[in-house]
């Protein structure tokens, strides 16, 4: 289950109830709690847009407060709507925390097994995805837009993890956080193929046609947890949010809903210190 949570008396959080009680800090950001003004209020967590960039990384530091993480250990990388992974150590940690220019290049998505590293990722409408494992101790977290998806991040991000760590997929546990719902995501034929051509036999699952307007609709959420059953990934073991960023705008920041000026939630997750 997944629920919008108070961490401060102005910051919410989305949470994950498959994450309760266990070593791991997370969370998928609202739009509350931060000090960016305009389209952007107020907590924009993203260097790429036009919002101011002190507002931002102050942004960023109210979240790892609220959430009693090391601001100067918070992580990222440049999002390009790839399937390029990265592994996280304590060489690189850090990366992107407060510059856009320092962001790990080129990459969608980032997996570590140290202890009190912040992975953080930016969304207006793209899918979050979380990944625990409990037996290695070890996440990641993945940026899957529809390129990503049905370039099956979530696949490389579990075998990049079982390369690094010896994650088995049965072992982990996901969260497919908040983003565009099927519900109105309309897309082209490129997209369809795409998808078809992704799932195979189960692509029809995450696609639905809409007579009235010829068009198919893209269920991004479906498709990321076909994948993942695809790798061996126990279904139990997702947790989906079921929650539309275009449909709850006034929540979430949505690419579409804002008209493309607007600003970013974040998924965040670390391995508590010990």
């Amino acid at each position: 289950m997944f629920a919008i949570e108070s961490v401060t008396e102005d910051l919410k959080l989305g949470k994950f109830s498959i994450y309760a009680n266990l070593p791991v800090v997370h969370g998928v950001t609202t739009r509350f709690g931060g000090v960016s003004k305009g389209d952007f209020a107020s907590l924009n967590l993203a260097l790429h847009v036009e919002d101011e960039a002190a507002d931002v990384v102050e942004n960023r530091r109210r979240l790892c407060k609220a959430l009693q993480v090391d601001f100067d250990k918070l992580t990222t990388c440049q999002q390009v709507h790839g399937h390029k992974v990265m592994v996280i150590t304590q060489e690189n940690m850090g990366a992107g925390r407060e510059v856009f220019g320092e962001t790990i290049k080129d990459t969608d998505a980032l997996v570590t097994n140290v202890p009190g590293v912040p992975l953080i990722l930016f969304f207006a409408d793209c899918t979050p995805v979380l990944f625990y494992d409990p037996v290695h101790e070890a996440i990641g977290v993945a940026h899957a837009g529809w390129r990503g998806t049905v370039g099956r991040i979530a696949e490389e991000t579990l075998r990049t993890m079982a390369a690094a760590y010896g994650t088995a997929p049965k072992d982990v546990l996901v969260g497919i956080g908040a983003s565009i719902g099927k519900c109105c995501y309309e897309v082209g034929d490129n997209v369809v193929e795409a998808a078809r051509e992704a799932l195979g036999n189960r692509a029809e699952e995450a696609l639905e046609y809409h007579e009235e307007t010829g068009k198919y609709h893209f269920d991004m959420w479906q498709a990321n947890k076909i994948i993942l059953e695809q790798c061996g990934v126990v279904p139990e073991h997702i947790d989906m949010a079921n929650t539309c960023t275009c449909c709850n705008s006034e929540t979430f920041f949505s690419y579409r809903a804002d008209k493309g000026h607007t600003g970013r939630i974040s998924a965040i997750m670390a391995l508590k210190s010990k």
